[in-house]
């Protein structure tokens, strides 16, 4: 099969970087056929700061997926995230220029680049502009105006931007592993696409993608974002919370975490554990209820932030849907439970679905990114097929290209 046939997303996270290769049956229908992943030591909340470790990396996880899938790849399509990412909604208007005042896809760019047109730093770089309504003479709600009659026609997207030098940095990881990247996606959009129901994201639905260094957070409402944001707490900071109290470690914590975590003291039982012996000094036993102590504060804080942050913009109203929580975090019992206490919502696990082939190994909370990643990919390859306008969809392939050209 063509190297061009093949689908590949790289999750690049603060703990481990997961590869994914998806391709085309004989049915044209994109199966997943590879999966590999890797610890991750070059990143700190999502920011690469070691780029020999993370190249490595990068490189084992990519070669793992390949001796699954029995391909060789030659380019991925990689997410971002971090604290440096930042979502805010604009609108442009524009009058309609079309013949007979019909509204034509030089308008619609046109008006989404009047909606992308604010001041922005310039470490900063647009990463997504994606429509979340259109209005036609002050008639809203339309979500594609293509064809339609009107004098003046508005939008309202939502604009992601992220540091440059953040996703610069990324790509310089991957080429130097011997990959070529085609584009950099928000982790929370990738995520979103692999978790997410249609129904759900219409009807107004939050997504909480708990990472190892960060929280990626995204609204959906009337199938489009309107609010994204990163908390600076992960898995990561669970484990060292467990090391600090407990003395011990941070690999052992990470292990007790895993094996005997819980986050929701209800659903602990009176049990002890046996923590290992240290330097010397001899095993000793602690409850569960005790480790559920020190986790339960450090996940409620998590959920407590993103609700803060809701409350401030008055978006828990939209949440029609409730919560899906996805990413490596929500694997540990009583996520679902201490967020439905939290948020008073109802609340699940997301597991990747959507797409055939290796169904069991990648149905996993932790290869959410990966999946969307090859997932969103499909969709806008479909797009372009279709000879869908660009502008009509995310500001999508050629930016991150230039970088590449650029600076390697």
């Amino acid at each position: 099969m063509p190297a061009d046939n093949l689908l590949v997303g790289l999750d690049i996270g603060t703990s481990k970087i997961c590869a994914v290769i998806g391709e085309y049956d004989e049915n044209d229908k994109l199966e997943i056929t590879g999966i590999g992943k890797a610890p991750s030591t070059g990143l700190r909340q999502g920011v690469v700061i070691n780029i020999e470790a993370t190249m490595k990396a990068v490189t084992e996880a990519i070669e793992a997926a390949e001796m699954m899938s029995g391909r060789e790849v030659f380019s991925v399509v990689t997410g971002i995230a971090g604290g440096h990412v930042e979502g805010i909604n604009s609108r442009g208007v524009v009058a309609v220029a079309g013949k007979g005042r019909e509204i034509a896809p030089e308008d619609i760019s046109r008006v989404i680049d009047a909606a992308k047109a604010i001041v922005i730093p310039m470490d900063r770089e647009v990463l997504h502009v994606i429509p979340q309504e259109f209005i036609v003479d002050d008639q809203g709600g339309i979500r594609d105006p293509l064809g339609m009659i009107g004098i003046r026609l508005e939008s309202e997207v939502h604009i992601i931007t992220g540091s440059v030098t953040s996703a610069q940095n990324l790509i310089k990881c991957v080429n130097r592993a011997g990959f070529r990247v085609d584009n950099v996606i928000l982790q929370a959009l990738a995520s979103s696409k692999a978790v997410l129901r249609p129904e759900e994201k219409d009807m107004g639905v939050l997504m909480i993608d708990i990472g190892g260094g960060t929280t990626d957070v995204i609204v959906n409402y009337e199938s489009a974002p309107y609010h994204t944001d990163v908390v600076p707490i992960g898995g990561k900071q669970i484990t060292n919370d467990l090391s600090i109290v407990l003395k011990i470690p941070f690999d052992i914590a990470e292990k007790i975490k895993l094996e005997s975590g819980c986050c929701y003291e209800p659903l602990v039982e009176e049990e002890d554990i046996v923590i290992p012996s240290v330097g010397g000094w001899p095993a000793t036993y602690i409850s569960r209820k005790k480790i559920c102590e020190i986790i339960q504060p450090r996940v409620a804080e998590i959920f407590l932030m993103v609700k803060k942050h809701l409350e401030r913009k008055n978006y828990l109203k939209l949440l029609n849907s409730g919560i899906v929580i996805t990413g490596g975090g929500s694997l540990m019992p009583g996520v679902a439970q201490l967020a439905g206490e939290i948020f008073n919502l109802p609340v699940r696990i997301g597991y990747p679905a959507g797409c055939g082939g290796l169904v069991e190994e990648y149905r996993n909370p932790m290869y959410s990114t990966a999946v969307g990643l090859v997932m969103f990919t499909d969709e806008m390859r479909e797009k372009f097929d279709k000879k869908v306008t660009l502008s009509n969809e995310i500001n999508f392939f050629g930016r991150f290209k230039n970088w590449v050209k650029e600076f390697f």
